[in-house]
């Protein structure tokens, strides 16, 4: 399975950076991480918890940060155990500069499943990684507002739904 894409985030690159290596901002913005523990080095051992349509498992395993050009690019590498399957994934983060105090990330990797993962359907995983992708940003983009002393307000999605049709009806 393939991924890749771009995001634009407020911030400078080496606040980017310092953001996505510290493992407990980390922990916090990825979803389905339940523990990340640094063992040293760069490298963490992890636990995550993912459901993806009718197949849920717990996954235990590494990731380790290699090759890294601070604050510039970085290699991801993963290596993920359950009982419904295995993760095998690399990935690569570049950061540049965006325009005044933006940061845009691309990102682009490769995941390796076995097991009843695999057998879900690349259609299924395409779209619950790029689901999940969509959630890590969100979460990064809090993340960052928190560092900067702003009020982070979390909406439900009820919330959303109502602050859309606010807006809409009143011409925002």
């Amino acid at each position: 399975m393939h991924l890749d894409g771009t995001h634009t985030l407020d911030a400078s690159p080496q606040k980017v950076w310092n953001l996505l290596l510290n493992p407990d901002v980390l922990a916090r913005a990825t979803p389905g991480v339940k523990t990340l523990s640094p063992l040293g080095d760069d490298k963490y051992d992890a636990v995550f918890e993912v459901k993806m349509g009718p197949v849920s498992g717990q996954f235990k395993g590494s990731m380790e940060v290699v090759e890294k050009k601070e604050p510039e690019s970085f290699r991801l590498l993963m290596k993920m155990n359950g009982k419904i399957g295995n993760v095998a994934a690399d990935g690569n983060l570049k950061l540049s500069p965006a325009g005044a105090n933006q940061t845009e990330v691309v990102f682009s990797g490769d995941a390796k499943l076995t097991g009843t993962l695999a057998r879900t359907g690349q259609r299924v995983l395409s779209g619950v990684a790029k689901t999940m992708t969509g959630q890590f940003f969100q979460s990064l983009e809090a993340e960052l507002a928190a560092s900067q002393g702003e009020v982070v307000e979390k909406v439900g999605l009820f919330a959303k739904i109502k602050n859309w049709f606010k807006n809409l009806f009143s011409g925002k």
